[in-house]
């Protein structure tokens, strides 16, 4: 029985019933069960099924213990077809995320996610984005653009209040040209999301958009993140579409989480080269400080886009030295730390090797898990549930209580 199985009798266990229970438990559809290969009459029973089962027990009798652990890197909360983490590989409605990433356009992963057919990107990517009648101010980031044109154009998008999963789908559409073309700077119209922002970022480069486009993809969702959490709550609420994504912007840009990219930039301008990888980083650890980019709970072998999406780097500019100094950081993390590159590296690996602007690996990041705030909106709105979980009170007690 390998890791992702239990016997029959280590699944009674970890729940604490009997193996009539156990049964009865499959039997009902509460437990999924299979059959051992080459054993005759023996089922085994997933781990990860089993753990959420106990997890759920657990809840319902001492809901005070089980939430808060649920809530931080625990067992799992909500249910969702969009995305599952298995064996350090990621995967998109069960379709290895790496290989869409190389496959599939941006459009067709965003159908894929919200509708189950990437065949419908098409359609859905046929209709032109709202527009906002006035210049928005210099200076800005491109996601600082985006937080404040999402709440504009999302005022004059009446049909996003229609909130059935066809026609979030299409109104999800038009909110992804729309922050490409803001994030670009409103670049001449074209053909696709990912040439929008090559010819916003890197004009005259087409061989760009491809790279751009898988970024895109391997950011767009990763299960429930505290971004996609958020827009699970707000969808819950019956907000719309825009404001969904509003709030997802708010989220990812904290430092925790898509704001991370911005520590890992300042860690490769404080790097400089592929010699002062080692040096910068072994510096950082006497000082005690955090080494960024590095370092995922999910993965302990490894972040799969973070892997490939510095070989994406490669393969586009091999002889860059960015690229040199981003695999000097990674080879640094592994022998100093025993840790592998997250997504947060191999984004700004990729910008650099790009050679796009200063802040883009951020917006790489918020564009493409945009889809994914959008997946899980499509299937909160289909709840038809309020996310309202209690908090539990530590505070002064009235008196008399």
């Amino acid at each position: 029985m390998n890791d992702r199985f239990l016997t029959a009798q280590e699944a009674a266990a970890e729940l604490g019933i009997s193996l009539a229970t156990l049964y009865a438990y499959a039997s009902r559809g509460m437990l999924r069960s299979e059959p051992v290969p080459g054993e005759l009459r023996a089922r085994r029973y997933p781990r990860e099924d089993v753990l959420r089962l106990r997890e759920k027990k657990e809840l319902r009798k001492e809901p005070e213990k089980a939430a808060p652990k649920a809530l931080s890197w625990g067992m799992p909360v909500l249910e969702s077809a969009l995305t599952l983490i298995r064996d350090g590989r990621l995967y998109y409605r069960g379709r290895d995320a790496v290989e869409l990433a190389r496959s599939s356009t941006v459009e067709e992963v965003a159908a894929l996610l919200w509708t189950g057919d990437p065949g419908e990107a098409g359609r859905l990517f046929s209709s032109e984005p709202p527009r906002i009648g006035w210049p928005l101010p210099g200076g800005l980031t491109p996601i600082e653009r985006c937080q404040i044109a999402v709440p504009l154009a999302g005022a004059q998008d009446l049909a996003a209040w229609d909130l059935r999963p066809p026609a979030v789908a299409a109104t999800g559409a038009r909110i992804l040209r729309f922050m490409a073309e803001v994030a670009a700077g409103y670049p001449p119209s074209a053909s696709s999301i990912a040439t929008i922002l090559q010819e916003g970022w890197a004009p005259g480069r087409p061989e760009v958009a491809g790279p751009i486009g898988a970024a895109l993809i391997l950011a767009a969702d990763h299960e429930l993140n505290v971004s996609a959490f958020t827009a699970r709550c707000v969808a819950s609420a019956n907000a719309s579409p825009w404001d969904v994504v509003s709030a997802g912007l708010a989220a990812l840009k904290g430092s925790r989480h898509g704001g991370h990219t911005e520590r890992v930039e300042a860690l490769f301008r404080e790097a400089q080269s592929a010699e002062g990888a080692r040096r910068v980083m072994a510096d950082r650890l006497r000082r005690g400080e955090p080494i960024p980019g590095c370092g995922h709970g999910l993965y302990p072998d490894g972040d799969p886009r973070g892997a490939a999406l510095l070989q994406m780097a490669a393969e586009i500019a091999p002889d860059s030295p960015a690229v040199e100094c981003a695999f000097a950081l990674a080879d640094a993390y592994r022998e100093l730390i025993r840790e592998h590159p997250t997504i947060d590296h191999g984004l700004v690996a990729l910008s650099r090797a790009l050679d796009l602007p200063e802040r883009t690996p951020l917006a790489l990041f918020a564009l493409g898990r945009t889809i994914g705030w959008l997946g899980h909106a499509i299937e909160q709105y289909g709840e038809n549930k309020l996310i309202r979980p209690r908090a539990a009170y530590v505070g002064e007690m009235p008196e008399g209580a």
